[in-house]
Parts: C-alpha cells; structure tokens; sequence
C-alpha cells in the first residue's frame, strides 16, 4: 500500500474560502480515484492560508484489473462461408481486438458475438495527474482572479505543487507551475523551501522545518489555550466568539495569543459595542472578570513569534484605540438623540421598493403586534405596539451605521435610555431572534410577538412583489424568517391560524400595486410556511411520510400540526397501526374516487342502512363521535388515536361484509356517506392516504 500526498501551495488565501476547499478537496480527491479503479483506505485534507494538503492513505500501487463482457452483432451476420463479414471485422476492430478473439454467446435473443476485455492493472503513477489536476481545478470560490500573463484562475495565485507517491514525484503541470517534493513553510519562522524525501515524512516536516500547523482544529486549540491562560493573567476569561475563532483561526499558520490593553474609560460604553468593535475591525476577542463585566483588555492573535512582544501590543493597542474613540464618538452623538427625530427620519429611508419607507414598515408592524397581542397576550397590547413602533428607530443611529451586526441590540440599550419600559426595550433587543435554525428565540413575550409581526410583515410584502426565494437564492432570508415563526408558534404553542396572520399582514399594506394578485401571494405564503414545517419536522426525525400525513390534515395551526405529528409517530409502535392504516386508507380512496362525481356531506339515514356490519359501523360511529368531538377539543390526540383501534373492527367488518357499490343508487350513497362521517373525522388527524404500509 502506498501514500500519496498532494499540497497546492497559494499566496494568503481568505479564512472563509478555507473549510470548503477542505471538504472539496477531499470529496474530489476520493470520487476520482473511485472513478478510476484506485482503491484507498483514509484521506485527509488540511488547508492553512498559504496551502490545501490532501493525503491519501493505503493506496494500491495498481489500478484494480476488470474483466468485461462485451456482445456485438448477431452470429449469423458475422461469417459467410467460414470468413468473418464487415460486421465481425467492424466490431472486434471498434474494442481494440482481433477476429481471432471473438467468440459466441447465447442470449434469449440468439447467438451474439462476444469478447472478453480486461482493463485495469495501470500503475497508479500513471493515473494520478488528472487526478490531481481535477482537485486544483473542481474547486469552486465565491470569487477568482488571474495573475501574471495567464488565463488561469484560482481564489489566490498558485505559489507551489508538492505531489508524492512514497518517494517518487506524481508529475503535473498546470498554471505554470511543475509538481516537485519542495514546499514552503512559514513567512518568518520556516520558509523554506524544504525537500521532502517522501510522503510519510510530510506531517513531521510541515511542523518541525516549516512551522506550520497544519489542521484548523487544532489551530483554534492552541488559540483557546494560550488565550485563556494570558487572560488569566490579567484576572479575567476570553469573551469567545466561536465564528471569529475559526476566522482566526484561518488567518495564521502559527497562532500566537497576546493580552492588550486599553483605556478603562472605554468601559462606559455597552458591552455590546466594545465586543463588536474588537471583533469587527481588530479580529480580536474581549476579556471579561467571573461576573461578565468586561476589563479593560483585549486579546489578538498574531502569526508569528514576536522578537518584541511589547512593541507588537503597543501598535494593536493604538489601531484599537483609534476604533473605540470612534464608537464613543458615535455613543455621545446617539444619546443625544431624541426618539422622535430619529422616527422621522426612518421616512426618508426606504424598506423594499414600492412598498414605503422604514417608517411606513414600523407602523405597519406596530399594527401587526397588536393585533397578535390581542390574540394571545392582551395584556401586553400596548406595549407591544410601542415596541413595533419604535423597532427599526436604531437603524438611523450613528452606531448601527457603522455596526450593522448592532441593530435590535443599540435599539434595545437606547430605547432604555430614552425611557421606554423594560418590556418595550428588551421586545426591541429580540426582534431579529432567532438568527438560524438553531439559533436562541425571544424569551419574552413581547420580544416574540414583535419578531412574528417584523417576519410577517417581510415575507408578505416580498410574496406580493412576486420575489419568492428559489433555490438557493433567499436575499431576504424568508426561508429563516418563516421557520423562526415556526419555532416560536410551537415553544409557546400559540394558536394563531397562519391564512389569518398572513392576511393581516398583507392588509397592512392597504392599496399598494402588487404583482401578484392577493389571493395568489396569500396561498404560495401559506404553501411557502408548509413546506417550512414539513422541513422542519422531518429533521426532528419524523419519517417524511408521516410528515406529509399530518400536514394534509391541517398546518395553518403549527403547533396543533406538531402535536398530531407526535402523537402519530407514537401510535405507529403500537400492534395495530399498519392494519388500522390500511383500513382507513381504504375508507379514504373510496371517498377520495366518489368525490369526484357526487358530493358527500356525510350525513346519512340510519334507518336505510340494510346489512348487520352496515349497521354496526353506524352504531359505533355514532357511539365515538360525541367522545371524538371531546377529544379533539382537548387536543388529547393519544386518546384520539386509541378511539381509531377501537373502531377499527367494525370498519373491517364493514368492508367484509357490505358492497358499498351497490347498484341501488340510494343505498349506495347512504353507505357512502356513512365512510365520509367516518373519513371526514380521521382526517382531521392525519390523511391515511399519504401512508404506505
């Protein structure tokens, strides 16, 4: 077994190009040599800023050798008179073989040419290149750029290709540049360039000679290490941001964490801003005491070891105290801002097109929250109402225009020093929550109602200007904005029915112009919101059908859909639910096909039913309705689910015994109606149709 390793060396690339061309560069790497018959064990991939090494472990030395059937014409057309015809000649010729290895094969469609190919047994060095030139050139990158006089593209200029099988160098030209066993290490502490001898001796090169780490994990390691203990140092604990760590984390082959200072006067500004400002614009972390108050100190990761440590500090020091003197700037100038200007002139900045101002948003929300509190919290009515007003006044603020990552939460710290109440600020703090799919949700009651109202308000007016997400392209993040809707209908299992939700908000737009018609926007939001929950709930390991089942009775109330969903995923592991399913599916497409041709109410006539079974199923049904009717009152789907065992018999023996097609047309309907009395209820639940059993 042989080990192959592939290093594409690049000036500095972006940390945020690095994790893809990780996972690129190994699922490229494995389905080529699976595409060529290369068998391997483990590969790895490790980028740094300056490389992607990929290694491949236990590779076979040989390509895997294949034998191949291959039939051509018909026997009886290949020879005339002993001599092999156009066709036999035309066919062995076409696979790169002789008359003299054709032999015949019976088919059931009669004789057939046939010949034996063998492919494989190729060395491996000489099928590697386009293997590894596939991996250069199958990476993708939101941006490219050429350099030099050539066409070539790539997300950074190449610098160096180091491409070893065992000791032997796997030969690639590409961009300029001619494979070797050189590489190149760290700027300062390791360049280099370095000879490998072969490639089992990579690893322990690249962090002896060149200085390099090379796996981002353990990157961040040394980062949350050496960082925690300078803190501790200074008294306090890092304030780790885990998506800054791991842009840190790709922005230097060498971590070294330094402890700086600052001014403590800065700590008069919030928390919030201090952090934002660190992270934004030095990529630096905060460094708090046990209680979360921060100190007056920060910590910087530099990529290399520095000869002066004091003289480094000094200049991160000094760039950052220029950026907390500009917050502190922008701080003064907001506080002495009054809320009523600041609304005035969310009317000169545009929300979306022909749907208004910031302002007109703010008031179509402030509408919106209302009319949910009243639905669900009517003691928070007025409130909730002020904070939608007053939601997007931050927007306007000197802070969020040059922090935008601040808006909600500058709303929430001003609308405090303006005097609102503590229920209005902290609704205005946890307006964008959540953030992502699993991102925290408000935790107040206010701050949920006015989230709902803000992402309402959004999807419906994109819906009704037509600008529907499709694929991957979500400009307004509605996909996010209608799942966090979902996720807080059903932590606080809020009964709002989403056609009157969504119709609330897209009156709230009165008489704009729209480019859909009403009614169209309303239903492909409505569908839009399914399709969410039918996501949503799948992921909770529901199986899709069951998903689908549940949704098609019903998901305009989404935790009352969830509720069913449980409760049927949990009556699925009882004995009987695959022959319940079955029997009630058959229910259901009998009226589902009649449906077609007749209307049914199911109201039917006891006294015209003629079999024993007919009359049975009547009885029972008419004996469960009063307690189904209960139930579903009470949400008690588990007793609901019990009730559809213990009626299940007499449907059975229903369909056992009674021809529901009869030819008297009467009698005929009268059953039919009585299946849609018993249809019409168990979908309420779920539709059995959806099921396969």
């Amino acid at each position: 077994m042989s080990r192959l390793v592939f290093e594409i060396g690049f000036e500095e690339m972006p940390a945020r190009f690095l994790s893809s061309l990780v996972h690129e560069g190994k699922e490229i790497m494995k389905a080529k040599l699976t595409e060529i018959g290369l068998g391997f064990g483990t590969v790895h991939a490790d980028a740094t800023p300056r490389r992607l090494a990929i290694r491949v472990e236990d590779l076979d030395a040989v390509q895997e050798e294949r034998e191949e059937l291959v039939t051509g014409p018909p026997a009886a057309v290949a020879f005339k008179d002993g001599e092999p015809t156009k066709a036999a000649i035309g066919f062995a010729r076409g696979q790169g073989m002789s008359v003299e290895d054709l032999t015949t094969v019976t088919t059931d469609k009669g004789e057939y040419l046939a010949l034996t190919k063998r492919t494989g047994g190729v060395a491996a060095m000489e099928l590697l290149p386009p293997v590894l030139e596939a991996c250069i050139t199958g990476l993708t990158f939101p941006k490219k750029m050429h350099w030099g006089s050539g066409e070539f593209t790539f997300g950074r200029p190449l610098r160096w290709l180091l491409a070893l099988l065992d000791e032997d160098v796997v030969p690639l030209s590409i961009a300029g540049l001619e494979s070797g066993r050189k590489t190149w290490g760290h700027r300062v502490h390791g360049p280099g360039p370095f000879e490998l001898k072969g490639a089992f001796d990579y690893e322990k090169l690249i962090h002896e000679k060149c200085r390099v780490t090379l796996s981002a994990s353990m990157r961040r390691e040394l980062i949350m290490e050496h960082g925690e203990a300078a803190a501790l140092a200074v008294g306090g604990q890092v304030v780790w941001n885990h998506s800054l760590l791991e842009e840190v984390g790709g922005l230097a082959e060498m971590p070294v964490p330094i402890v700086g200072d600052f001014d403590p006067s800065f700590l008069e500004l919030p928390k919030e801003v201090l952090l934002t400002s660190m992270e934004s614009h030095q990529k630096s972390f905060g460094v708090q005491n046990s209680d979360g108050e921060l100190l007056p100190h920060f910590l910087a990761t530099l990529n290399l070891n520095p000869t002066n440590e004091e003289l480094v500090k000094k200049g991160w020091e000094r760039v950052l105290k220029a950026r907390l003197e500009d917050a502190r700037f922008f701080w003064k100038t907001d506080l002495a801002a009054e809320q009523s200007d600041w609304l005035d002139k969310l009317e000169h900045v545009v929300f979306l097109g022909p749907l208004g101002s910031m302002g007109d948003k703010s008031r179509r929300i402030e509408a919106l929250c209302g009319w949910l509190a009243e639905h669900l919290e009517p003691s928070q009515e007025n409130d909730a109402r002020r904070a939608g007003r007053i939601c997007k006044t931050d927007l306007v603020s000197e802070m969020v225009g040059e922090f935008a990552e601040l808006q909600g939460v500058m709303g929430a710290i001003y609308a405090d020093k303006q005097g609102e109440n503590a229920i209005v600020s902290t609704a205005v703090g946890e307006q964008y929550l959540p953030a992502g799919p699993d991102s925290p949700l408000p935790e107040a009651t206010c701050g949920a109602i006015l989230s709902m109202a803000d992402k309402a308000d959004t999807l419906m007016g994109c819906f009704g200007l037509g600008r529907i997400p499709t694929g991957a392209n979500d400009p307004f993040a509605l996909r996010r904005g209608v799942l966090g809707i979902c996720r807080i209908l059903v932590d606080r299992d809020w009964r709002v029915d989403l056609r009157d939700f969504l119709t609330q908000a897209l009156d709230g737009y009165g008489d704009i112009t729209w480019k859909l018609p009403r009614e169209e926007a309303l239903d492909k939001a409505l569908e839009f919101f399914r399709e969410r929950e039918k996501n949503w709930f799948a992921s909770q390991d529901f199986p899709t059908l069951m998903v689908e089942a549940a949704l098609q009775a019903g998901y305009t109330d989404v935790p009352g859909a969830r509720a069913r969903l449980a409760a049927l995923k949990e009556f699925s592991s009882e004995p009987g639910f695959e022959n319940a399913v079955l029997t009630f599916k058959r229910a259901a497409n009998i009226i589902r096909k009649q449906a077609e041709s007749m209307e049914l109410s199911g109201k039917f006539d006891p006294d015209k039913l003629e079999e024993e079974a007919e009359k049975n199923l009547a009885m029972t049904l008419g004996r469960m309705s009063p307690k189904f009717d209960v139930m579903w009152e009470k949400e008690d789907y588990q007793g609901l689910m019990a009730l559809m065992l213990e009626i299940r018999p007499a449907v059975d023996a229903f369909f056992d015994n009674v021809m529901v097609m009869c030819e008297d047309e009467a009698l005929k309907r009268n059953r039919l109606e009585l299946l849609q009395a018993l249809v019409s209820r168990l979908g309420r639940i779920a539709d059995f149709n959806a099921l396969q059993m």
